[in-house]
């Protein structure tokens, strides 16, 4: 690492920022996200960062540090914040917040574009997994996943009504966080699962045949496309294939990304812990509604939620978006956003109405 000043580190910043958000001049106090900066700008952001000054930071960190004064003090200490359990993607004024947990080794960037389109004037906050900065290990069971969040979100709202929506594997934590809730008599007014499924040893075997035969003609597809390096990691780490969902060949997603980012140590670690909480995790039937959002083009999941949850839920709601499982969240982010605001809509209007019911 170079060994900087915060005064030095400032003119080393100030052109990386100029030039990957196009904008020019740009003070030390500028907002990054004001400046029109998305997530894929903030993971170039941070590659050049790293090529200048010799520290590899996850992008997730410009959050933290949203502007050129806030990321060089950062970049002075000598190790990184801890990241916080609870994120702030979108302010807001009104209660309760909204709650969104990110998928397999991913983090709370996966949503910049979905939040944005989220209509709502509640805050948005993501809830970001243990383990991402490398300095704690990642948790390999579901039930603590969801207690870490759940430890974050009773010190910020100590009761209820709660908002959650959870993405992939995601969706289980926020499922195991609303058992919780539920079974402490707290009100869950939603829970919104994004394309999230058991790990298929718990499926029936006949959606284990049909998801069997797909997901091998899906792998030899992907693994004939992947270079020597990716395709080693994509056999030896079965959580690394989520990262590679293809469809007709081409690659999507985070598998068109730098290696360095995705394929680093910490991050691989935190997908294989997530892989084992996902074979170990056997969703339990929840008493109350589960609106499910399904991805329009299958890959590597079953094809039909509904003979997967219908007997999990007192109630089911399963809704068809376009894209894949990554492009629900990475180009079709529209359309998610629309479908999760009319989700938030509902639920307030219900829990307002049992509140004045019971006032009445």
């Amino acid at each position: 690492m170079v060994n900087l000043s915060v005064s030095n580190l400032t003119e080393v910043l100030t052109p990386i920022w100029e030039r990957v958000l196009g904008h020019s001049p740009i003070g030390i106090a500028d907002n990054f996200f004001d400046l029109g900066g998305d997530s894929s700008l903030a993971l170039k952001l941070f590659t050049e960062i790293a090529q200048a000054c010799g520290r590899l930071i996850p992008p997730v960190m410009i959050y933290q540090a949203p502007t050129i004064a806030a990321l060089a003090a950062m970049l002075e200490q000598p190790t990184l914040p801890r990241f916080a359990p609870l994120v702030l993607l979108k302010d807001g004024t009104a209660e309760p917040p909204i709650l969104i947990t990110h998928g397999m080794g991913g983090n709370v960037m996966d949503f910049f574009q979905v939040v944005k389109h989220i209509q709502t004037s509640r805050p948005i906050y993501g809830m970001q997994a243990k383990g991402l900065d490398g300095a704690e290990e990642p948790f390999d069971r579901i039930e603590d996943m969801a207690q870490f969040f759940l430890d974050a979100v009773k010190e910020m709202r100590p009761h209820g009504p709660y908002l959650i929506i959870g993405y992939s594997l995601g969706g289980l934590v926020a499922l195991e966080m609303a058992q919780r809730l539920s079974g402490d008599g707290e009100r869950v007014a939603l829970l919104a699962l994004l394309e999230s499924y058991p790990h298929r040893k718990y499926l029936a075997a006949s959606q284990r045949i049909r998801l069997f035969a797909r997901l091998l003609r899906n792998r030899l597809t992907t693994l004939i496309h992947l270079r020597p390096r990716e395709a080693f990691s994509y056999i030896l780490h079965p959580a690394e294939r989520l990262a590679h969902i293809s469809r007709n060949g081409s690659q999507s997603g985070r598998s068109q990304l730098p290696l360095d980012v995705w394929f680093t140590p910490e991050i691989m670690r935190m997908r294989d812990r997530g892989h084992l909480a996902l074979k170990h995790y056997r969703p339990r039937y929840y008493p109350g509604k589960i609106h499910f959002v399904r991805a329009e083009v299958g890959t590597e999941f079953p094809d039909d939620p509904a003979a997967v949850w219908a007997d999990l839920a007192a109630d089911l709601e399963v809704e068809t978006v376009p894209g894949d499982h990554l492009e629900i969240v990475n180009t079709h982010f529209e359309c998610l956003g629309a479908v999760l605001s009319r989700y938030l809509q509902e639920a307030s209007g219900e829990y307002e109405l049992a509140d004045r019911g019971q006032n009445s």
